[in-house]
Formats: C-alpha cells, sequence, structure tokens
C-alpha cells in the first residue's frame, strides 16, 4: 500500500509569530516532523502543504516536497485539519496520484517518535480502522472537575464527590501530534475522527501542546529530558 505524510504548515500563526519555522534547539521546529516521518520508512512521499514560500523552501531543505501551494481559502484561522488534507489529496488526484493511507502529521510535533508512528500504523492495518490517533490519559480524573459559576466553585459531576480516583473511568486527549487515516474513507467522510476510530496512548513525557512561549520551553525540557542532552 502506497502512504503519504501531509504535513500543514500555513504562515499564519498569532499566538507565536512563525511558529511552524521557529528555532527549536537548533533547528526549525518543522524539521523534525519531516525527519522523524522520512526516517521511520513508512512514506512514500513526505510532503508539507503551505501557503508559505518561506516554510515551503525550508521544508524541501529538510528533505519533504512541497508540489504545490495551500490554497489562501485552506490557509486562514477558520481553515480545518480535514479541508487541507482534503485539497492535498484531491490535488494529487488532479495530478494522477493516488495515495491508499495518509497520515497528517503537525509541524510542531517535536516529540514525535518513530516508534509511535509505527505502533499507529499496525493498528490501522491490522484492526481495519478508518484513522488511529496518538491519545493521552488526564493526569487527575475529569470526573471530579470544577467549575466557577457566579465567583463560586461547584463541581461538574456531583454525583462524584466521594467518588475514589481509582474507581473512576480513565479519560483522554487527542496528543496533537499526528493522524493515520485510509484515504479513501477519509474522503467518503471528511472526517478524523469517526465511529472506527482507534488509538494508541503515549506518555506524558512525549506530549507537549505548544501554544504559549512557556509550552515552547516545556517543549523544549522533555525533549532534552527524552535525548538525554545536557
Amino acid at each position: 500500500m502506497s502512504c503519504i505524510a501531509i504535513i500543514p504548515a500555513r504562515g499564519g500563526s498569532k499566538r507565536i509569530p512563525r511558529k511552524n519555522i521557529k528555532d527549536f534547539l537548533g533547528k526549525p521546529i518543522i524539521a523534525y516532523s519531516i525527519q522523524t516521518a522520512l526516517e521511520s520508512g513508512l512514506f512514500d512521499e513526505v510532503m508539507v502543504s503551505t501557503d508559505d514560500f518561506e516554510i515551503a523552501d525550508i521544508a524541501k531543505k529538510y528533505g519533504a516536497t512541497v508540489p504545490f501551494m495551500r490554497d489562501a481559502a485552506t490557509a486562514d484561522d477558520h481553515a480545518t485539519t480535514a479541508a487541507v488534507l482534503s485539497e492535498v489529496l484531491q490535488n494529487y488526484t488532479a495530478q494522477g496520484k493516488h495515495y491508499d493511507i495518509g497520515c497528517c502529521i503537525y509541524p510542531t510535533a517535536p516529540l514525535l517518535t518513530i516508534a509511535s508512528l509505527q505502533e499507529a500504523y499496525q493498528q490501522l492495518q491490522t484492526k481495519n480502522f478508518a484513522t488511529v490517533f496518538p491519545v493521552l490519559k488526564y493526569s487527575y480524573p475529569i470526573w471530579r472537575s470544577l467549575k466557577i459559576e457566579d465567583d463560586k466553585i461547584a463541581l461538574n459531576w456531583p454525583e462524584h464527590l466521594n467518588s475514589r480516583s481509582q474507581d473512576l473511568p480513565a479519560a483522554y486527549h487527542d496528543a496533537g501530534q499526528f493522524y493515520w487515516f485510509k484515504t479513501d474513507r477519509f474522503l467518503d467522510t471528511h472526517k478524523l475522527f469517526t465511529d472506527n476510530t482507534g488509538a494508541i496512548e503515549l506518555q506524558e513525557l512525549e506530549v507537549q501542546d505548544i501554544d504559549t512561549e512557556t509550552d515552547w520551553k516545556l517543549a523544549e525540557l522533555k525533549y532534552k529530558l527524552i535525548n538525554q542532552l545536557a
């Protein structure tokens, strides 16, 4: 089966300017996603979808292809990941190319590992899922989470006030690194989260959302810990 890695990296970023190519421990952060995808040996092509020529040049420098530029309609703040993937696959179809399996890899995922890509790929293949992505368990039971109403604290689920943590079901959130998907099924639904989606669980050290400068520093610290850098 033919596989493609699609890395969506638009030029605009409001919270962290030029986020997708900002220096992360010595090289543009997008380089980590590109190099991990290439080194995994899982893909026939690793491409970057971007509307930005500087990002395109950097992507090519690190080994990705940029066969076409992203349309303005899929490069604004409201464009969804699914819309970007659909555009990419449709452009390849117009060129006479078809890939059986795709993997959307985010450009700000320096903690991404080959092992997690491989594990999720195996799940996609052996369990006949339409999509598979990594998740992280919440460190505290969300069933005992709180809210603020009229300046007062209240439980979201009052029935669990006295529940023991070990008696509550585990809850997970999207790790925000990648999504494996079967292209034909995706083009039918245009969804990455379906009623036939599998998941692999990552550990807290392997995951870091990067939306602020503090997040960025935490990601660098985690990267150093994982790779035992001084």
